[in-house]
C-alpha cells in the first residue's frame, strides 16, 4: 500500500511540473511602462527603452494592459520577467526584450491638475 502511495505521489509531482511554463534562466525582473500600438511595442523604464518582441506572451501583455488605458497612446506600468537581447537589425531599438512572464499590470497614474500645462489665450 505504501508503494502505491509513493508511486502516486511521484506521478502527481511529475505531471504537475509539466504544466508550469518554463522561464528562460536569463530572464530578469523589469519594471517599466508598456505601450503597444499597431505593429510595435515598447517598454520604457527610467534609464532604458526596449523594443518588445511581439510574440504570444507580448500580445497577452497587450490584452491585459488594454483595460487600463484611457487613451490609445497611454503607457501602462507593468512588472515582467524578460530576456534582453541586442537587436540584430539596424533599424528600431538597440535592444529588444522577450516577455517571459507577466508579473503585474498596474493602473495608469493620474496626472495631478496642478502639474498640467495651462495655456491662456487672450486677444
Amino acid at each position: 500500500m505504501k508503494k502505491v502511495l509513493v508511486l502516486f505521489g511521484l506521478a502527481l509531482a511529475l505531471f504537475s511540473c509539466k504544466n508550469e511554463p518554463k522561464i528562460d534562466p536569463n530572464a530578469i525582473d523589469i519594471e517599466a511602462e508598456f505601450i503597444h500600438v499597431d505593429n510595435a511595442a515598447v517598454l520604457k523604464g527610467k534609464t532604458f527603452i526596449y523594443g518588445v518582441i511581439l510574440d504570444d506572451k507580448a500580445l497577452e501583455l497587450s490584452e491585459k494592459t488594454a483595460p487600463m488605458k484611457k487613451e490609445k497612446y497611454d503607457m501602462v506600468p507593468v512588472k515582467i520577467k524578460g530576456v534582453i537581447t541586442e537587436n540584430p537589425k539596424k533599424d528600431g531599438w538597440d535592444q529588444l526584450v522577450k516577455v517571459e512572464q507577466i508579473i503585474q499590470v498596474l493602473p495608469v497614474a493620474e496626472t495631478p491638475v496642478k502639474d498640467q500645462l495651462k495655456i491662456n489665450v487672450t486677444q
